[in-house]
């Protein structure tokens, strides 16, 4: 049995009302009890069908985990664990082992979750509903997703293969705080091979078994047709067929009616349907590897492709800034819009630095969304204060849509105009105008506690209730009371005291150190709770604590009253809240252009383009330029149909895997829209984005290095098609020598059969002979020179990271780096011995025979015409002096080729 902090949903199927979950002391808590009526929306799920149990404890059912039994779903401890003891520390025991130990940290997220530490390090909200196919549906998936900070639910399904990767990467991106998962997964300890791998991959993370039968797909279309937006109604035609995601979002809905201490109104949620097909597939081994958004030595650097892009303004633009790195688009043409726009904002000085000044300004439009569309089940003072501060960020952010309206009303691109056009939406006006007849005009969202417990105390206008004008009359006359008690007590004193306030000490009294003399070195005894800083003390006395009681009691009334005028006007302004979603669309992509063109500014950035080859002038890696704070040596990188496949070699510590991986970022940033380090830039969209980088042991899962290596390049191997871009760096090291070159050399010949873009970095220089056998095969190699010290006369290695065409001609570079270390000389030469006699036994470089250099020359011609007909631009003088060019190439291609058989050298 399974059981989750947040709730497991077990228990036998409720057949009637007589069957339900008894418990001693159930009440039923309705939303129409907790709220105005005008409120309560017809959910098909509604608060009253929630039992909420009383502080008088049945005993559990037998045969289940103890905990909270609700409409006949139990709500217990984690899934991942059968025994969670006092102390957070859970008892896992996995299908055949003996049990670990797991320890689980005691932090609460948003809905008062026990989350890991990995949750709550990056602020998880996320929860995840997952359920696959059965039968012959196995491998179909269905996801659902919610972030309770955004109202957006977000429904996936797809087909995935038996690694699940797709599933595992999608949940990477999301960083769930908690995963549901249906009972029958884990049934009777037999684990589903899904639900094995998400609990490997994720083991901080909480897994909640819920009963099957709520993964209903009618309910689930009830449930979105009642909660979608009038916007986002058409989601309805792409999922009413999509069965297993329907399923997810009955699950996930049902759940999150138990855990909230609010629910949903009607008709206010975003719902968007996101299938697989639409992005570029990054796995979640190949997005560490490139660092894309946690740097490897620490995760709290910056050195990162997202910290290099990220200057965005908002948490929202940042969200999608994020997601966009890990999910970069496929089509072109929204590539271009893109590109478009940032080359506007880049151009047109005032545009981007008037944009930047008005999004500056704006707050968490998701956030705030999220709490303007739930409703609480239960009147509370927090959720009264909470609702006046949520109106106040309302009015603030609508204040500066005119501003935003009129900074864009010049821009032309065509990204830029469409969002100019969303802007004058005169539904923000509409609800701007109720706001301010309730609201002050003056109210603003201020920081600072004091400030904004004085806005949230005056934000509602005056004379629209009488007795919140009295309740503030009140609040004021208190204040200055307190105000008038700390000067008398400093005219008493002589002391220079100040009223001070702080959310945890309400108003207190601070004085300066500065030029005070106390009298014997103490405060006099009437000063109480004594707290000392650097050159100040805080302190109070008795009657500024029972005047603080009687102000907060004061606040409360205010608060209470001030709610009261904040839902009538809520339920008047629900029909138009749903612009905010645009809004919030708008503003974040605004942020993500503007962060992406603040980029340019800082490195000599170029816009890309997009044909059927990867070319880059001088192309540099991102991260290292800006943790270099200068431009690192650029390299240039070719790859096309007719050469696909490049086999980089060099020294260790010659820059191959660097400049794999700046092959890969380049790529990453043309397809999210975003400019490139480099002179000239083109590539081919990529489908999937594949990494074979590292050789570390995995002690977790009971891997070698070897064994990691395999894992990872049969990933790629049932994973990568025509359109992938692949990057595989030393291969075949955790084995063997003779059995690290002979799978290599069978890896690369089942990757020369696609046409997928490969850069294989390796240090097997028989490799090097694949150049002759196949047409698509390019050597390139690192450079280095040698050099002798003048007064020891030791030869010394400079590393010039520079790529040149050909196979390396350095031998025995292992043994000058390890001639740096402090390992003996002795040593040392006995290795140099050894090395050059098992060298000598190897098999030497096979020539190339004259027939198969002149097939190379005729495919490279053939690939290359082909490539010019494709995506020449050229007007037709400068076609005509580019073809004489490959005419002479492939002449002298052919003469090297000799002596072959005569052939034709016709001008084409």
């Amino acid at each position: 049995m399974y059981q989750s902090n947040t709730g497991e949903i077990t228990g036998s199927e409720p057949t009637d009302s007589g069957q339900t979950c008894r418990r001693s002391g159930l009440k039923e808590a309705t939303a129409s009890s907790c709220c105005p009526a005008s409120l309560s929306p017809a959910l098909p799920y509604r608060s009253s069908e929630v039992h909420t149990p009383s502080s008088s404890h049945a005993p559990s059912q037998p045969g289940t985990a103890s905990g909270q039994c609700r409409n006949g779903i139990r709500v217990g401890r984690p899934a991942s664990s059968v025994l969670m003891s006092s102390s957070d520390t859970s008892t896992v025991r996995f299908p055949g082992g003996t049990p670990r130990l797991r320890r689980t940290p005691g932090s609460t997220g948003p809905t008062g979750t026990s989350v890991s530490s990995v949750s709550t390090i990056s602020g998880a909200s996320v929860i995840v509903a997952v359920v696959e196919g059965r039968g012959l549906a196995r491998g179909e998936i269905g996801m659902a997703s919610i972030d309770l900070k955004c109202p957006e639910l977000i429904l996936s399904q797809f087909a995935d293969t038996g690694t699940y990767a797709k599933v595992i990467t999608r949940l990477h991106i999301l960083m769930p705080m908690e995963i549901l998962m249906p009972d029958t997964a884990s049934e009777k300890g037999k684990w589903t091979k899904l639900f094995k791998l998400i609990t490997e991959n994720f083991p901080g993370v909480n897994l909640t078994a819920i009963q099957r039968k709520y993964y209903n797909e009618k309910k689930g279309l009830e449930y979105i047709q009642q909660l979608c937006a009038p916007e986002f109604a058409t989601v309805l035609m792409e999922v009413q067929t999509k069965y297993y995601c329907l399923a997810t979002a009955a699950a996930l809905l049902k759940y999150l009616e138990f855990i909230q201490s609010s629910f949903y109104a009607a008709k206010s949620l975003k719902v968007i349907f996101k299938g697989s097909e639409q992005t570029t597939m990054i796995d979640s081994a190949s997005a560490a590897n490139l660092e894309l958004v946690v740097n490897n030595r620490d995760n709290r650097s910056d050195y990162t492709l997202l910290g290099v892009l990220n200057h965005t303004k908002t948490p929202g633009g940042a969200r999608r800034l994020r997601s966009n790195i890990l999910e970069p688009l496929l089509d072109v043409d929204t590539i271009t819009t893109r590109l478009d726009a940032i080359q506007e904002l880049l151009q047109n000085e005032e545009l981007f630095f008037g944009l930047k000044n008005a999004i500056g300004h704006f707050l968490d439009i998701d956030r705030l969304l999220s709490v303007l569309v739930q409703i609480p089940k239960q009147e509370t003072a927090q959720a009264a204060e909470s609702k006046i501060t949520h109106v106040i960020q309302l009015k603030h952010t609508l204040d500066l849509v005119p501003q935003l309206r009129e900074v864009l009303k010049t821009c032309n691109t065509a990204l830029l105009k469409a969002y100019s056009a969303t802007l004058e939406d005169n539904r923000f006006d509409i609800i701007l105008e109720q706001i301010k007849t309730v609201v002050n005009y003056d109210t603003t969202y201020l920081k600072g506690s004091l400030n904004l417990r004085t806005q949230k105390c005056y934000a509602v206008r005056p004379n629209i209730n009488a007795f919140l004008d009295i309740a503030r009359r009140v609040y004021t006359e208190i204040v200055d009371d307190i105000a008038g008690l700390v000067n008398k007590l400093g005219e008493k004193y002589g002391f220079p005291l100040r009223t001070s306030f702080s959310t945890t000490r309400g108003f207190f009294i601070q004085m300066k150190l500065d030029g005070v003399v106390l009298p014997e070195g103490k405060l006099p005894p009437e000063f109480i709770k004594v707290t000392k800083q650097k050159n100040s003390y805080g302190f109070t006395t008795a009657d500024l604590i029972k005047m603080n009681g009687r102000c907060d009691e004061a606040l409360r009334e205010i608060f209470h009253m001030s709610y009261v005028v904040i839902c009538q006007l809520l339920t008047t302004i629900h029909e138009h809240i749903h612009c905010l979603y645009k809004l919030s669309d708008t503003v974040s992509m605004l942020d993500m252009l503007l962060s992406l063109a603040n980029a340019c500014t800082i490195s000599d950035y170029v816009r890309p383009e997009f044909t059927d080859t990867l070319a880059i002038k001088q192309g540099r890696h991102p991260i290292l330029e800006r943790m270099a704070r200068q431009q690192p040596v650029s390299n240039n990188t070719y790859i096309s149909e007719g050469s696909n496949f490049v086999i980089v070699t060099g020294p260790n510590m010659s820059g191959k895997s660097t400049y794999l991986k700046q092959v890969a970022l380049c790529q990453i940033m043309a397809q999210i829209g975003s400019f490139v380090p480099a002179e000239y830039a083109s590539f081919r969209i990529a489908d999937q984005i594949f990494t074979r980088i590292g050789v570390d042991d995995d002690f977790e899962t009971n891997s070698s290095t070897f064994m990691l290596e395999m894992k990872e390049i049969s990933y790629i191997i049932h994973n990568a098609s025509d359109r992938s871009l692949t990057i595989i760096d030393e291969l075949g090291r955790g084995t063997s020598a003779e059995e690290g070159i002979g799978i290599c050399h069978s890896v690369c010949e089942f990757l020369l059969g696609l046409k997928a873009f490969t850069l294989f970095a390796t240090h097997f220089l028989e490799l090097c002979q694949l150049e002759s056998l196949y047409p698509n095969v390019e050597n390139q190699h690192m450079e280095v020179e040698h050099t002798r010290n003048r007064d020891s006369g030791a030869e010394q290695v400079v590393y010039t990271y520079l790529l040149s065409r050909g196979c390396s001609d350095e031998r025995q570079y292992g043994l000058r780096a390890a001639e740096i270390t402090s390992l003996p000389p002795s040593i040392i030469q006995e290795a140099k011995l050894v090395a050059c006699k098992v060298s000598q036994q190897l098999l030497a470089k096979r020539p190339a025979d004259p027939e198969t250099q002149r097939q190379r020359a005729v495919y490279h011609l053939a690939t290359r015409l082909l490539q010019t007909a494709r995506n020449s631009r050229l007007d037709p003088e400068s076609l005509r002096m580019y073809l004489k060019g490959l005419k002479k190439q492939y002449e002298a291609e052919l003469q090297t080729a000799a002596p072959a058989r005569p052939t034709d050298t016709e001008e084409e």
